[in-house]
């Protein structure tokens, strides 16, 4: 039985494109990127339904800056694939070579590049960097 859903082959990618000379050309890279309005976002909560958002996140912020354990694993996720798909690094590695785990040193540095949208009941929502997030 074959599998019908199956493109294994016709997905190629190179990834030369991607190479970094070095650490400091990776973050500048990435600074360049996450002042982009189509940063990577990890939406939090889901969308109302039949609700027009803003063209822009709320200014004034009325969450409370405390990451969830549900953005955590979400971030902590995102980031690991991100990781494994042979993305920067932007902390130090000290053997490690688990993407989990990196991601896990990058969240403990306020590394970690994403963005977490959190949308309100009303329709709209609120952009938090995860450097901006206290963890525990």
């Amino acid at each position: 039985m074959s599998d019908a859903g199956s493109n294994a082959g016709d997905d190629v990618y190179d990834r030369t494109e991607y190479a970094y000379e070095n650490r400091e050309d990776a973050e500048q890279y990435l600074d360049q990127q996450a002042d982009y309005a189509g940063a990577d976002v990890v939406e939090s909560g889901e969308r109302p339904d039949g609700a027009e958002l803003p063209a822009e996140a709320n200014k004034e912020r009325v969450t409370t800056p405390y990451m969830t354990k549900y953005e955590r694993a979400r971030i902590l996720g995102t980031r690991a694939l991100q990781i494994s798909m042979n993305a920067p690094v932007l902390v130090p590695l000290e053997g490690e070579s688990d993407p989990l785990q990196i991601a896990e040193k990058e969240l403990a540095a306020k590394k970690i590049p994403l963005v977490v949208r959190r949308f309100l009941p009303d329709g709209s929502y609120e952009d938090w960097l995860v450097s901006e997030l206290l963890t525990e």
